[in-house]
């Protein structure tokens, strides 16, 4: 089982509802810094670009407190991945590849099972008398058919 994590006022939604917002927020404090970089007209400038400045302190803040209560989990093998300069599209497309690989194993032992699963059947009616019925039951309660 997983472990629970905090939950702000509304649950995830709610956080996660604010976290984009606050990303929307630091994301127009960088692009105002940007353009009054670009466009620098003095002093009166500088005051703007101190103000964008404190109000990306203060977005930055309020993302670093409510990010923690997200019920997100980041693999551990994928953070290694970034931090060893490696592009994390790879280690997706490659998690993907295993897991596809899992689920066609998987397939071919729930068909083997299945396959098992009516010869059996067959031996057992053919062998033992009487018991056709609950044979018979008995394959289909387990996805099989008669």
């Amino acid at each position: 089982m997983a472990p629970q994590q905090p939950q702000l006022d509304g649950g995830p939604p709610e956080t996660l509802r604010r976290v984009d917002d606050q990303m929307k927020s630091i994301v127009q404090n960088l692009f105002n810094l940007i353009v009054q970089a670009h466009d620098h007209k003095g002093a009166a400038t500088e005051n703007a670009m101190r103000e964008q400045i404190k109000n990306l302190v203060q977005n930055l803040s309020a993302l670093s407190r409510t990010a923690p209560s997200l019920p997100i989990v980041v693999p551990p093998e994928l953070i290694q991945y970034v931090q060893d300069a490696r592009n994390p599209d790879i280690y997706t497309r490659q998690f993907v590849e295993r897991v596809m690989e899992l689920n066609q194993k998987l397939k071919g032992k729930s068909e083997a099972f299945g396959n098992f699963r009516d010869i059996l059947a067959r031996q057992m009616i053919a062998g033992i008398e009487g018991i056709e019925d609950d044979v018979h039951r008995v394959v289909e309660s387990t996805g099989g058919s008669r």
